[in-house]
């Protein structure tokens, strides 16, 4: 008989971002309007919510105006700054051309959004849901799925408190808790673990093409007041990046603050790419150092995104759940949006299983969920751009968006390309050392550009020391066996914190060094590596970054 204490709930939802509490007030919302009591609960492995929420972010509130019509009026943060000048401009070394908006669809002009924290947005999310009876509960990280014995998902289980590196039960030993539901909702995130689990149990990926991914690190900064013109949002491609894809963005928020940020498509071929000191060497560009000189970073944080589009998004209903969200990829990577459809993604959920349990059903699929976002606008979305993240991969930065462009116009006018282009996973990708040309970074002014530990510590992010390493390796030889001598271990440059290491190599025993205190839950490592031998699982709740408004 298991230890763990067990409770149980009509729903229970894995993450407290904004499609997970979006589908906890949808389905308080139809009970009220039903009469009827409905128990739903939603665990946060961060340590409150928005701690881990890292996004740009500029909003389409399309979604927030279906479920909270009247959220303008209720003290939502993200009504203070709607964009006001959308901008996008090439980047050369020195120079910058802006793109006229005649060229890009109207639906990329921005028109209606809001930039501004999508943590804090998510805080106020919370507060709605806890407001309508849902039960919150941060710091509980979801750590192992729970099935029937007819294989159908019966609900979760956090993990254990108080555990040392050994495994050994410390003083403050709490085993996890069992939380056991009629239908779970896994809103993760991009390449959430236990989704990574489900969609192999269940082949929920079977007749979809592979996930792919970009990498996003992000600051914010307190800039000069005579610089800072609220809603201005500004993106950016080209230099510095030369055989991968990706950009930069800087977007003027509330307060003073710029979030900006660099994205790099997890896709590049070179080994000896170092993803964080792109970002960096971006910030010098004098289009973008004008605006931080004389100004103060604040935070610092890097996280995944989903890439793949259209074309990735999996089968959404298993017996016991669904996917919603970035656990399953609603991305528009064009617009660099992915809130809006993430969000409409747990509404469409929280209908079918509501509708579910009112039918007296339980722990069956809900195969009426999968058809609603099928038909849906995030569908219709999502259609129109399925071809740019493969296109830009294929040929690049420059040919890549041209094509893009035209593809997307061309499906604009109903009259797109026959075709939907095919994925090839991240680590797939990757070329042999000797094959690529080193990259030579400049070292860090600490004035804009600044080292990865300097940058890990305004991310807030805490481990318990004496804990399990939750970055566990498949086989522990192949960094140094395998890796090291065919691709210089990636990992030394691809993970943004500085999590791994090849010391000794100088005196002639080099060996694979994981300082697991580091990690801000990217999810990197467990994408990029060429064998596929990091898998990222959670530690203790509430460790990781605390994010304060990213």
């Amino acid at each position: 008989m298991s230890e763990r204490e067990s409770m149980p709930y009509d729903i229970v939802i894995v993450g407290g971002g904004p499609a997970g509490l979006s589908a906890a007030i949808r389905l308080k919302q139809l009970a009220s309007e039903a009469g009827q009591e409905l128990a739903v609960c939603v665990l946060e492995k961060g340590s409150e919510i928005g701690a881990h929420i890292l996004s740009g972010a500029v909003i389409d509130p399309k979604a927030l105006d279906e479920l909270l019509p009247q959220w303008r009026d209720m003290d939502c943060s993200l009504a203070q700054t709607p964009v006001t000048d959308n901008q996008h401009w090439f980047l050369t070394k020195s120079g910058k051309m802006a793109m006229p908006h005649i060229m890009t669809p109207g639906w990329m002009h921005n028109k209606g959004t809001y930039t501004g924290s999508l943590g804090n947005l998510c805080r106020w999310l919370a507060e709605q849901a806890e407001g309508l009876g849902v039960e919150i509960f941060p710091g509980f990280a979801a750590a192992e799925i729970l099935y029937h014995e007819d294989g159908s998902v019966k609900g979760v289980a956090t993990g254990d408190m108080g555990v040392d590196r050994e495994g050994k039960h410390k003083g403050d030993y709490q085993p996890g808790l069992e939380l056991h539901a009629k239908y779970t909702f896994f809103a993760e995130g991009a390449r959430g673990h236990l989704t990574k689990i489900l969609k192999r149990q269940f082949a929920l990926d079977a007749d979809s093409e592979p996930q792919v991914y970009g990498l996003g690190m992000k600051e914010l900064w307190d800039i000069d007041p005579a610089l800072h013109q609220p809603g201005l949002v500004i993106h950016s491609q080209g230099w510095p990046l030369t055989d991968a894809y990706g950009g930069g963005f800087l977007y003027h928020q509330a307060n003073g603050q710029v979030a900006l940020g660099f994205v790099v498509g997890l896709g590049y071929r070179n080994p000896h790419l170092y993803p964080f000191e792109e970002f960096q060497r971006w910030k010098q560009h004098p289009e973008i150092r004008k605006f931080l000189e004389g100004g103060r970073r604040v935070s610092y944080g890097a996280r995944a995104i989903n890439e793949g589009g259209w074309q990735s998004v999996p089968k959404l209903d298993f017996p016991g759940g669904a996917l919603i969200g970035c656990s399953a990829g609603f991305v528009n990577v064009p617009r660099i949006k992915g809130t809006h459809t993430a969000m409409k993604s747990g509404m469409l959920a929280a209908e079918a299983a509501f509708a579910a349990v009112q039918a007296g059903r339980t722990s069956d699929s809900l195969a009426d969920y999968d058809a609603a976002v099928r038909s849906s606008w995030i569908a219709d979305e999502l259609k129109l751009v399925k071809n740019a993240e493969p296109l830009l991969s294929k040929f690049g930065g420059t040919i890549g968006t041209l094509l893009a462009g035209i593809d997307m116009w061309m499906r604009t006018l109903k009259i797109g390309l026959p075709f939907t282009m095919k994925h090839k996973p991240d680590n797939e990708k990757i070329w042999h050392k000797d094959a690529c040309a080193k990259i030579a970074y400049p070292k860090p002014d600490g004035v804009v550009s600044f080292d990865r530990l300097s940058s890990v510590f305004l991310s807030n992010t805490n481990h318990e020391e004496d804990q399990p390493v939750h970055l566990q390796l498949k086989d522990p030889a192949i960094p140094i066996s395998y890796n090291l001598p065919l691709y210089d271990e990636p990992a030394q440059r691809y993970c943004p914190a500085g999590v791994y290491e090849v010391v000794g190599q100088e005196e002639g025993n080099p060996r694979f060094q994981i300082n697991a205190q580091n990690c801000v839950h990217c999810k990197t490592c467990d994408i990029k590596d060429p064998t596929q031998n990091i898998n990222w699982v959670v530690p203790e709740g509430g460790g990781g970054p605390n994010y304060p408004n990213m």
